[in-house]
């Protein structure tokens, strides 16, 4: 992810209690990709992205699309015309 992507899930993180240190990979190149550590220091911190994401998804209910609209007995819109009349 990008710093912005990287901004967003920091927040999102946060916001749902998800322990982590939104961090570049390398720390002297602020252009380059983030992820999510265990902790803030270089040295020693692990990469733990996929678990934090996975915490998120976790949290999120499921997403089931919507069912069909039940048909109607009659029909919902149209015209009704009128016999046509050959006398005129």
């Amino acid at each position: 992810m990008d710093a912005e992507q990287a901004r967003q899930v920091d927040s999102v993180l946060r916001r749902f209690g998800i322990p982590g240190v939104v961090a570049p990979e390398n720390p002297e190149n602020l252009t380059g990709p983030w992820r999510v550590f265990d902790q803030a220091d270089p040295a020693t911190r692990k990469d733990i992205t996929a678990d934090a994401l996975a915490a998120l998804a976790a949290l999120l209910p499921v997403s089931t699309p919507d069912p069909a609209p039940k048909r109607q007995g009659r029909p919902t819109r149209g015209f009704v015309l009128p016999p046509k009349n050959d006398e005129e």
